[in-house]
Parts: C-alpha cells; structure tokens; sequence
C-alpha cells in the first residue's frame, strides 16, 4: 500500500468495536452499531460484558480523513478512516454521553470496520438509548480532541516577558515563541465541554517538569523537552510530549469530572510558547484539528507551518514507564 505522508502527530484514540456495542431493545435488536444509514432513534444499545475500550492510532493526511498508523492496535495499517457521525447516547438517569462513529475502509472503498469512539466513560452495566444522530458534528467533536488547549487562568509568557491570563489575550497581541522570538496573536478559541474521558484536563503539578505553578491543559497537548542528557534514550535533545503519557497520579493527573474552559492559539505558524513557565505548542492546524477554526481564520492561514517541530513527537513505548515525567524532569536541568 502507498505510504501517505503524516500531517501533524498522531492520535491514539480508545474505540469500542462495532461488535462490542449492540442493540438490546429496538428495531434493530441484537445487530451491532452501523454507520448513519443503518442506524435508528430510540434503539437502545448495552456494552457486551467484559468489552474493553482498544487504541486505534490514527494519522490526519492532506486529504479529508485519516489514515490508520503502523503502530495501531486496531485496524489495518494505511486504511482509511472516516468521521461518519455523531451520535448522542442517554442512560436511564439522563446522563449524555457523546460519541462518534468511525468508520474504516478497505482499499476497494468497502466497509471494512465501525468502530465507536466514547467521548466519555462508558460501562457494560448501562443501557444507552440513542437520542441523537448528526453528520455534521462528528468532524468538529473529533477536532476537540487532538486541539492544543490551554485552560482558563493559564499565564502565557508575553514578548515583554510579563505574564497575562490567556482568557486576557487579544489578536494581535505579541506572544514570546521559542525559536520565532515575539510573534502576534492570530486567533483565540474558546469553548466549554464536560471534563470527562479524552476532553478531562491533565494538570502538571508546579515542580513536576521545573515549572513554578500548576499547568493545565488538554490531554493531548504537546509539551516542549529539551533535554540535557538523553536519558530517555531518544537519540535527540529536543522532544515533544502529550501531557496524557506523563499521568503518575501524583505530580501529573487527570482532572475530571465537571465542566472545564478551554483555550486554543493560534499564530502564522505552529510555535512553542511559554505557558506557566513550561514551553509547549501553540494550535497546529491540519486535517484533524480545522473544523474548530473559522473559516475566514483558515483562509488567511492557508500555509500555515509548522515551524521546523515536525519529527520531535516520541514514540509511546519511550514514555510507558512510571518515572517518566521526573526522568525528563531531570533530563531538562543543567
């Protein structure tokens, strides 16, 4: 299969198969979740006993979907992998849960596998009716997720070196960037989402990675590492980390339940910036993360680059040990 260039780091998603979410009350008793065409309002679906949520690692490519990485525990490497809808599930108590429906083809174009992504926890004890369906939503749902977000009362290093909260930042404000020096605001996000599953927020407890107060943000955010020694055997001194691969549950953890504001920048290029003293990446816009933008913003940030980060992003197998974030912790001192 033709090898397709990545657009951006890749997205470890946890997905229920089709198989493991079936229809225990409804017209379409006993078949398992379908894409849109198939699926029907008011069909009540139960997890089968025992199911586990599985990765399916995925990539954005310059094209409208995904593709699925070499590293993906699901799925066949290379194939396709569409955003088919969005769907909204409501338990007995009235609890919402959101998820999104994948779907992956075959290289004939076929149907080869659905897959269910949950936008929160989900339990084999629960019944789930199907209240909502919506083609449209899943794009900028799924975008939510890979986003790089700040959370409100963050403090961003300006270019004069004072700090302001980023709910305070205002186009055209100059932002201090790494490897640019000051560069101007070109957009602020902002949205409000329930602080659960891969939208809960990773707070990185002041003194865990040098910083001075706690840091905040959204679980896929990438952190900026410059390491002084290799000691974690990267071959390279510069890294970038999502804030997920470094939970301990003690200096790094994850803060659900609740609502949490989050935050995104965005500036002419990918940059790192200086947020609670930490060094971490501004919003990359590519394939997976746009539906979040105005269109008016993406149009006049059509080359919108990465500014030479391509390639720092380490693979999870470097970061699946205990004492990651004090061992990069130490890596980054003189």
């Amino acid at each position: 299969m033709t090898s397709v260039p990545e657009i951006g780091p890749a997205q470890s998603l946890p997905v229920y198969r089709a198989e493991d979410f079936l229809v225990s009350h409804g017209a379409n008793l006993g078949d398992a979740l379908s894409f849109e065409d198939d699926l029907m309002l008011d069909d009540v679906y139960s997890l089968v006993s025992g199911a586990e949520p599985q990765r399916l690692t995925v990539h954005a490519t310059g094209a409208a979907h995904f593709k699925v990485s070499a590293n993906s525990s699901l799925g066949t490497e290379g194939c396709d992998i569409h955003l088919d809808c969005a769907l909204t599930l409501m338990s007995p108590d009235g609890h919402i849960t959101d998820a999104i429906v994948m779907v992956q083809t075959d290289t004939s174009g076929d149907i080869a596998h659905v897959y269910l992504l949950p936008l929160g926890p989900m339990d084999s004890r629960v019944l789930y009716a199907l209240v909502g369906i919506d083609r449209d939503g899943a794009r900028t749902k799924f975008a939510h997720i890979g986003c790089a977000r700040f959370t409100r009362g963050t403090h961003i290093t300006l270019s004069s070196g004072a700090q302001m909260p980023i709910e305070d930042l205002a186009v055209g404000d100059r932002v201090l960037t790494r490897n640019q020096g000051p560069q101007a605001v070109r957009w602020v996000g902002q949205s409000t989402v329930r602080a659960v599953g891969d939208l809960a927020p990773i707070k990185i407890r002041a003194g865990a990675l040098n910083n001075d107060r706690d840091l905040i943000v959204s679980p896929d955010h990438r952190l900026f590492i410059y390491q002084r020694n290799d000691r974690l055997g990267a071959g390279r001194s510069e890294l970038l980390v999502k804030a997920r691969h470094l939970v301990n549950g003690d200096s790094v953890v994850v803060q659900d339940g609740g609502f949490v504001d989050y935050f995104e920048l965005l500036f002419d290029s990918h940059q790192i910036i200086y947020a609670e003293g930490i060094a971490a990446e501004s919003m990359l816009i590519n394939t997976h993360t746009k539906h979040v933008i105005p269109e008016d913003v993406t149009a006049q940030l059509s080359e919108h680059a990465d500014a030479g980060l391509s390639g720092l992003d380490v693979t999870e197998n470097l970061l699946d040990r205990p004492d990651v974030t004090e061992l990069l912790r130490r890596a980054s001192l003189r």
